[in-house]
């Protein structure tokens, strides 16, 4: 062989081998970097885990300011709630108040409208009072005129002619009035001044009509002041009695029979 083909066979060789050695020297290259940047990966995602792990600064802050946020909010409530039970109990009370005072209220109404009611009862009642008054006032303005006369409450007439008792009566009684009723001393003594020396008719008779002398007012009552004149009641067939002209101004009664005529006296209460 000659030089020249030798040198350039070894040339190539030696070129051959350099390449793999470059190859090699790449490889070694490629895996150290790897190896490298697979350490520092690893090593990164260590040192995340520690950093993780182990709070720092800002995470305790934060941590911190979230507690203070969840008492505040704990208290926030709490306060809210202790205002909404204050306030509750206050209405409560204050409805119980107001329910108590309606109440009252109420019964206090119920007896003004009864006051109210009575009050009116009574201003009617009064009313027809004062109006009987004012037609008894202008009655007595006519019985006046009539020849009436006036005593303790009551008016009293003589009459102008005879009838009988039972007659005399019913005159009365067309004059709204009854036969006087004597009560007292102090009457007696003022029909005996009105009838004068005129023997007039009383409103007593003896309902009986028999022996026993049962005697009787007009109105039903029983005698009780009696007026006789001396020995009398005397007649067994005489009922009915006249005040009699006799010298006693008071003790002057008699009886009589109802059949006879005399004068008569009436009487009229203002309050009848």
């Amino acid at each position: 062989m000659s030089k020249s083909v030798y040198d350039v066979s070894y040339m190539e060789e030696l070129w051959r081998g350099d390449q793999e050695d470059m190859v090699v020297v790449i490889y070694e290259s490629t895996d150290a970097v790897g190896d490298h940047y697979t350490h520092a990966k690893l090593e990164d995602a260590d040192s995340d885990r520690k950093l993780q792990s182990q709070p720092t600064g800002g995470d305790t802050a934060g941590s911190r300011c979230s507690r203070l946020t969840a008492v505040c909010l704990v208290l926030l409530c709490v306060l809210l709630l202790t205002v909404i039970i204050v306030m509750w109990v206050k209405f409560t009370a204050e409805r119980d108040q107001l329910q108590t005072r309606n109440y009252n209220l109420t019964i206090e109404r119920d007896q003004l409208q009864s006051r109210y009611n009575k009050l009116i009862t009574e201003r009617e009642s009064v009313q027809r009072d004062r109006d009987r008054l004012q037609l008894r006032l202008s009655e007595l303005d006519k019985v006046t005129e009539q020849g009436w006369m006036y005593f303790n409450s009551s008016f009293y007439y003589i009459s102008t002619e005879k009838k009988t008792w039972s007659e005399s009566r019913q005159d009365c009684r067309e004059r709204g009035a009854d036969l006087v009723i004597i009560n007292s001393r102090e009457e007696q003594y003022l029909v005996s001044m009105m009838r004068g020396d005129r023997k007039a008719w009383i409103g007593l008779t003896d309902t009986d009509k028999g022996t026993n002398q049962d005697w009787k007012w007009v109105d039903g009552t029983a005698l009780v002041n009696k007026y006789w004149r001396t020995e009398e009641p005397n007649g067994p067939n005489e009922h009915c009695v006249i005040t009699d002209h006799g010298s006693d101004s008071v003790q002057n009664w008699a009886d009589h029979q109802c059949i006879c005529s005399f004068f008569w006296i009436c009487e009229k209460s203002i309050f009848r």
